[in-house]
């Protein structure tokens, strides 16, 4: 993964299993924050984050034309600020990654699935608000 210092505009590259941490920037050492955001992810980086990130992972199966879809993307986007540091959130598109929505068997969308130390821990089709995904995810974070 590639983040960006926002003091320096600098690209770091940015192991899986360190998304959740805080590091430095390789370029003027101030401090990069943990992931913040969902990471929009293809079939190789889905794996390699899910197999290699020490945090929970919680995942959104989604597509553009999904009405449901697009209410919960802000949602779950708010749910990733307010987890940073102690989860990371991916996207995976049902259009662009068929293999990755038939290899675990969506079939309704959107569809959050959780993982935790590469395996599969919780799985719920249907919207969820911030505060329902923050709840979810709190239940598998170790203390």
């Amino acid at each position: 993964m590639i983040r960006t210092c926002s003091h320096c505009h600098t690209n770091n590259r940015i192991p899986a299993r360190y998304l959740a941490a805080t590091g430095k920037c390789g370029q003027c050492k101030q401090p990069l924050p943990p992931q913040s955001t969902p990471i929009e992810v293809d079939a190789a980086s889905f794996d390699d984050i899910i197999s290699h990130t020490p945090v929970p992972v919680l995942v959104d199966f989604w597509a553009e034309w999904c009405g449901p879809c697009k209410m919960t993307a802000p949602e779950f986007a708010k749910a990733a600020q307010l987890l940073a540091g102690k989860a990371v959130l991916l996207k995976v598109n049902t259009e662009t990654e068929p293999q990755l929505a038939a290899r675990f068997g969506i079939r309704s969308i959107p569809n959050f699935k959780l993982f935790q130390k590469g395996e599969l821990r919780f799985d719920q089709a249907g919207a969820l608000s911030a505060t329902q995904i923050q709840q979810l995810v709190n239940q598998f974070i170790s203390g």
